[in-house]
């Protein structure tokens, strides 16, 4: 399959789609942010780096796409920022993927599937509406929208609420993905098994804030552990293993890269539920 990766971050998206069972013989990724570019290529040596994904010109990609990923920018629509939506530049960012999504629908080879991520504010930003045309621009371009608010703490213990957005063109891709429902078993097995390092471990007095769920990790890395009464930062470990990371994924760079760049990461097992819904129709 072939899969084109934008705004990808540190391969999310990419690692959580493999985890799913997905086997790419081509991925092009787009990352405007040269260190997390950097990691990508460090982690997918093989794929293809396209540069700014105003940059990207449809006419030099594969003649089809099965899979289109995009955690488009979130600044626009978060509560964090100052909620611009299409009118911050970073908001227009949008109708690129839509742009892409068009040429291969007009050239006769839609590309079968997408997945989009973004924040939990995108849903109410200006009363609904921005949501609605999103929704609505993509409907127009003939693909099948649906959409779940899919939260991280039914994986991992974070708390993490995001949007994610999956289009399936015409009748090509089969049936639904969503919903994908909270599982509680699962996730009180996953606090039990070898993810976590010592201060992780409940029976040593050091507990998360949030009943034992840590709050969303943001680019600056927040300090949500207490130990004796004093917070402490998450350490860059920790961030990988609360994102869904293996291990020393993003070692190599200055700690605040990595804070960032975690912080901006979608999580892994949250695209690989999404991933083994359509490994079934793809």
């Amino acid at each position: 399959m072939k899969m084109l990766d934008l705004f990808s971050g540190i391969g999310g998206f990419h690692l959580g789609l493999e985890q799913a069972g997905f086997k790419f013989d081509w991925v092009g990724f787009s990352e405007i942010d040269k260190y997390a570019s950097k990691q990508y290529k460090k982690r997918f040596p093989d794929a293809t780096e396209l540069g700014s994904v105003t940059d990207i010109q449809c006419e030099q990609l594969p003649e089809h796409i099965d899979i289109l990923c995009g955690g488009f920018p979130c600044q626009s629509f978060s509560i964090a920022g100052l909620r611009g939506g299409f009118e911050d530049t970073r908001g227009t960012l949008f109708f690129e993927i839509v742009r892409i999504l068009k040429y291969y629908k007009d050239s006769g080879n839609p590309i079968d599937c997408f997945i989009l991520e973004n924040v939990k504010g995108l849903l109410s930003h200006d009363d609904g509406k921005t949501f609605a045309t999103i929704y609505g621009v993509l409907a127009d371009l003939d693909y099948s929208v649906e959409c779940q608010l899919l939260n991280t703490r039914w994986f991992l213990p974070q708390n993490r609420e995001r949007i994610y957005i999956v289009g399936h063109f015409g009748e090509k891709c089969g049936s639904k993905t969503f919903p994908i429902g909270e599982t509680e078993t699962y996730y009180v097995k996953q606090k039990t098994e070898k993810m976590f390092i010592a201060d992780f471990r409940y029976d040593e007095g050091i507990r998360p804030r949030y009943d034992n769920i840590c709050p969303t990790l943001s680019i600056g890395g927040d300090p949500p552990f207490i130990i004796n009464s004093n917070p402490r930062y998450v350490t860059c470990l920790e961030c990988e293993r609360l994102q869904g990371f293996p291990d020393g994924w993003t070692e190599g760079q200055s700690d605040t890269q990595r804070y960032k760049q975690l912080g901006n990461a979608v999580s892994v097992p949250v695209v690989k539920a999404i991933g083994e819904r359509l490994n079934q129709y793809l």
